[in-house]
Formats: C-alpha cells, sequence, structure tokens
C-alpha cells in the first residue's frame, strides 16, 4: 500500500468543476484605504501623557491668562518696532512686542498694528492635529 493519498476530484457534471473550467474564479472584495479614515482609530484624539511632553522653559504671567481676559489699552508704533499694552482682571498693564509668548495655548505676538495686535496660536483639532491660528485684539475706544 501507498502513502501517496489520490486527490479526488468532484464528478464531471458539478458546478464547482464547470466553475474551474470556465477559468472564472469568484470574485474577492478588497478595501483601499488610501485618501480614507481609518475605522479603527477613536475619532477623538487621545491625551498624550506628560512624559511624552519635550521640557519647556516655565511660563511667564502672560502664558498663564486666556487672550479672552487680557484688554487691549494702548498701542505705540515707531520705527525702531512696535509695542502695546495690555491689562489683565486685576487692573495690571503689561507691555508686550512681537515674540512675546501670550495665552493659554502657545501664542505669540505675531504684528502689532495701528488698531489691533494679532496673536498666532496653537490649536489642535478633534482630531489630534496642530494648526496655527491668527486670534485679533482689538483696541478698544475710550469713553
Amino acid at each position: 500500500m501507498s502513502d501517496v493519498k489520490e486527490a479526488v476530484s468532484p464528478p464531471q457534471g458539478s458546478k464547482a468543476n464547470a466553475e474551474r473550467t470556465e477559468g472564472q474564479m469568484p470574485s474577492e472584495f478588497v478595501y483601499d484605504a488610501t485618501g480614507k479614515t481609518d475605522p479603527f482609530k477613536p475619532f477623538i484624539a487621545e491625551q498624550e501623557s506628560a512624559k511624552e511632553e519635550k521640557p519647556r522653559k516655565p511660563r511667564t504671567y502672560l502664558e498663564t491668562v486666556a487672550l479672552s481676559q487680557l484688554d487691549l489699552i494702548a498701542i505705540i508704533l515707531s520705527p525702531k518696532g512696535n509695542w502695546a499694552m495690555v491689562r489683565d482682571a486685576k487692573g495690571l498693564g503689561y507691555v508686550i512686542k512681537k515674540g512675546t509668548p501670550i495665552g493659554l495655548n502657545e501664542g505669540v505676538v505675531h504684528e502689532i498694528r495701528e488698531k489691533e495686535v494679532i496673536v498666532r496660536e496653537r490649536q489642535r483639532n478633534y482630531r489630534g492635529k496642530n494648526s496655527l491660528e491668527d486670534v485679533a485684539m482689538k483696541l478698544h475706544s475710550p469713553m
């Protein structure tokens, strides 16, 4: 008796044999994820642990205050550079210039114009991607 087993072929008139002889294989579905979101990733970005954050210098007082809590009260335009003054809720004034860190979202004074100060802040969307957004602080007119 030999150890080789013979392959059993289906009967000549069977449907499976007819499909194979015609060369038609059943079509398979292939998912192409190019340009699509991953359906298995959560929609809301996961919080990163504090260990993953890079070390950073200590925050100034203006970096601990929201921009909505600051009032722009004065702007000085000069050839040497533009300056502005903001006032917090306590009534204390702070002088700022281009490059001054300000606000809770890692904002930096980007530009000082005649009637407004543009602060560029880092914003994180619901997918966890960072983008830069310009926020304008308008000069309040005297009453």
